[in-house]
């Protein structure tokens, strides 16, 4: 990729290891102090001054507890900001590149083998924090959204894990990997990236082998808010690219 590319998000887990794994060059990631995403202001004049060609936009608030306990900021974060890095690209100069981190969310996650072209229907606030974000990005000349769910193997950090809830998430360095295959190959619209379908109990296992295993029941009722029991993704569009 040619020219300036913005990281937004870069103290996250994703952001932090797209910048550690150098795989794109001219990579400008400024903190939140410099460049906060609700200010328009500062973003227009980022943009301007640098010459940014593409933006990886891996700004949000993520975890699905968090965004439950505080709708206000997840919606201000997740889409206003998105509506504001969408705005400022389409009036500095509507060819730079949006690649945009959605989540495996935006599906109902209950039956799992989730296509591109499936209906969308998220089961939880996040969830729709990325739903609303997907259709701000789609007014987009040049855009990427990555349907994803990834993890940091160094941080399994919980004692139980169901051995019948599936995704397809997949480890934060290989999701940069793919980030950077995709870039360099100009894909350009929807795209589901992830890995298997596997319990959450025998992906996590192999990370944190004090990990014990669980039925769904102990997790749903432990928690006050939906998560998914097979989030699993349909990947042919991802594996015809690779």
């Amino acid at each position: 990729m040619k020219g300036n590319i913005l990281l937004l998000g870069g103290s996250g887990t994703l952001g932090s290891c797209i910048i550690k794994s150098k795989k794109f060059s001219k990579l400008k990631y400024p903190n939140k102090k410099k460049l906060n995403i609700l200010d328009k202001r500062k973003i227009l004049n980022f943009l301007n001054k640098n010459k940014i060609n593409m933006i990886l936009h891996c700004a949000a608030i993520a975890r699905v507890r968090e965004c439950e306990l505080n709708k206000r900021q997840a919606k201000r974060v997740n889409i206003d900001g998105t509506r504001n890095i969408v705005t400022s690209i389409n009036k500095i100069n509507k060819n730079i590149k949006l690649i945009f981190i959605s989540s495996d969310a935006v599906y109902a996650s209950t039956k799992g083998n989730y296509k591109e072209t499936d209906k969308l229907s998220p089961y939880n606030f996040y969830g729709k924090t990325k739903f609303e974000g997907e259709k701000i990005v789609k007014r987009l000349k040049n855009f990427i959204i990555i349907r994803t769910r990834f993890f940091d193997k160094k941080k399994i950090p919980f004692k139980y894990s169901a051995r019948n809830i599936y995704t397809s998430a997949i480890e934060v360095n290989k999701l940069v990997k793919y980030i950077s295959h995709l870039v360099k190959k100009d894909f350009q619209g929807i795209i589901n990236v992830g890995g298997p379908r596997v319990s959450d109990y025998k992906k996590y296992k192999r990370y944190n082998k004090k990990l014990i295993s669980c039925d769904k029941k102990k997790i749903f009722s432990e928690l006050n808010f939906k998560i998914a029991t097979d989030a699993s993704l349909n990947l042919s569009k991802f594996k015809k690219i690779l």
